[in-house]
Formats: structure tokens, C-alpha cells, sequence
């Protein structure tokens, strides 16, 4: 995502720096502006300067930014051949998703493509049997970012709970790089207290990784760590809506595009520095 609002990257700088090893609330405000109804605002949305991409398990829907309708649409039957798309990004001209067969065990996961412009079907990647479900990705210094998680209880596999949730770093063949890291500690311990485990994630202000809970009203953002395997847990943003995949808006003035699951409905809005 492209930032290019100096205030807004001053105020992030500090709230870096303010942070210590128990994460603080975010020194931001969250504003909610605009929420419409979309059947398929269970998982996640993507936006483009144009559209949103609305993404439930195995249907997809594109809106109009300005007058929210529906202009395009693609479905299947579920697991024929998708069964759980959990989230979303636009890369290169194609809206990738992140696939699994949550919650079949054992886990196994694809990256599925559309054309944006008609929402056409054109592509999977397969990655077969996967350490953990597929859930989200996002682009980090000219590789992709994955997201495998585990569950607590429903789509689990016997033996590995949520705190075996891991991201991998591939390369723009979808081969892994060789790198890899895991989740802090007690984050994990709640986002996986009701078996649940990292829903959506992406790059946004700052640099930061910001990732949410099934069902949490919060974005909590992360750094990269200078050694070691396990990401910093920095700060918390709560935010209106719970849970599910999200996206960033590219102008970098701090836009969030969320969905709530609940009334299935597409959420903007806009965090800001107090």
C-alpha cells in the first residue's frame, strides 16, 4: 500500500516508538463513515479506485464505489470446486483469493484467480495438503506473504491449536522462499480462546502488519521482528466491526474497508491521529 500522508506517518512513528513489550492502544481514532448491505459480506472485501470485491465462501460480488450496486457476480456450488475463500487481494491486473477446505480436515489449501473485470474464474494454484488452512496473503517487498492457521476446535487438526498459526513468505511462482515466522504468544492466546485463529491480514500505514480475529472488533497491528521467528505485537486499533479480512485503501490517508458479518454488510472508514 502506498502511504504519502507525512502527519499521518509522524503520528505512527511515535506510536512505534511509545510501544512497549505489552501492546498499547493505538494512538489513532477510528471513525466509521458509510456501511451497505452485500449478501456476500461474510469473509472479506478488496477495493479498487472503481469497485469492491465482496467475498463469501465460495460466491464473489462486485459493487460500484458510488452507488453500491451490484454490477458483477460469480458462485459455485460449494466444493465444486470451491468450498471456503476466505480473503482477497488485487495484484497485477487478477483478484487472487486464498483458499481452503475449512473445515475438512486435514488441511488443505489454493490460491484461486478472477478477472476482475467480469469476475471470471481464470486460474488455481494448488498447494494440496498444507501445514494448516489458507486464510489470507498480501505483498511485502516483491514477495507474498501466506497465512496457514490452525484451530481450536472446529477445522482443527488433532494435536495443533491456533498457536501453530504461521505466515511463510513465497515468490511470485508461489515457491517458498525459505522464510517464515510466527505469532506472538499472547496474542494468540486471544484470538484462539474460542478456537479461532488469524482471519484477515494486510500491509497498511506505516509498514505494519495489521491482522484480526474471527470475531474481534480490533485490528492489531505487528512488526517484523530484527532476530528471531516471532512477530512484536505493538498496538491495538479498535475499530467497529468484527473480524474477517479487510483491505487498506491505496492513497494511504488511513481508509480501512471492513466487512460485519452479522448484518453482512460492507463497512468504510477511517483511522486517523487523535
Amino acid at each position: 500500500m502506498k502511504i504519502n500522508n507525512p502527519a499521518f506517518l509522524f503520528f505512527l512513528l511515535i506510536g512505534t516508538v511509545c510501544a512497549s513489550e505489552s501492546p498499547k492502544p493505538a494512538p489513532w481514532h477510528y471513525e466509521e463513515s458509510v456501511r451497505f448491505k452485500a449478501p456476500e459480506a461474510r469473509q472479506a472485501v478488496v477495493a479498487d479506485d472503481h469497485y469492491f470485491y465482496v467475498i463469501s465462501n465460495h460466491d464473489l460480488g462486485k459493487y460500484d464505489r458510488k452507488t453500491h450496486e451490484r454490477v458483477a457476480a460469480w458462485s459455485c456450488p460449494e466444493g465444486e470446486p470451491l468450498t471456503h475463500v476466505n480473503a482477497g487481494v488485487l495484484y497485477q491486473g487478477r483478484l487472487y483469493g486464498a483458499h481452503s477446505n475449512f473445515p475438512g480436515v486435514p488441511n488443505a489449501s489454493s490460491v484461486e484467480i478472477w478477472d476482475p473485470e467480469t469476475l471470471r474464474h481464470t486460474g488455481s494454484i494448488s498447494f494440496g495438503r498444507t501445514d494448516g488452512s489458507l486464510t489470507w496473503f498480501d505483498r511485502r517487498d516483491g514477495h507474498w506473504v501466506v497465512c496457514f492457521v490452525h484451530y481450536g476446535r472446529k477445522g482443527g487438526e488433532p494435536g495443533k491449536g491456533p498457536e501453530w498459526t504461521r505466515l511463510v513468505e513465497y515468490d511470485d511462482d508461489w515457491k517458498p522462499t525459505g522464510r517464515g515466522w510466527i505469532f506472538p504468544n499472547d496474542l494468540m492466546k486471544q484470538l484462539g480462546a474460542r478456537g479461532f485463529s488469524v482471519s484477515g491480514g494486510a500491509f497498511g500505514p506505516g509498514g505494519k502488519l495489521y491482522v484480526t480475529g474471527h470475531d474481534d472488533a480490533a485490528l492489531y497491528a505487528l512488526e517484523f521482528p530484527e532476530a528471531g521467528p516471532t512477530l512484536k505485537w505493538v498496538y491495538t486499533v479498535p475499530v467497529s466491526t468484527t473480524g474477517q479480512a479487510f483491505d487498506w485503501d491505496d492513497s494511504g490517508d488511513g481508509t480501512l474497508y471492513t466487512i460485519n458479518k452479522p448484518t453482512r454488510e460492507v463497512v468504510i472508514g477511517k483511522v486517523s491521529t487523535k
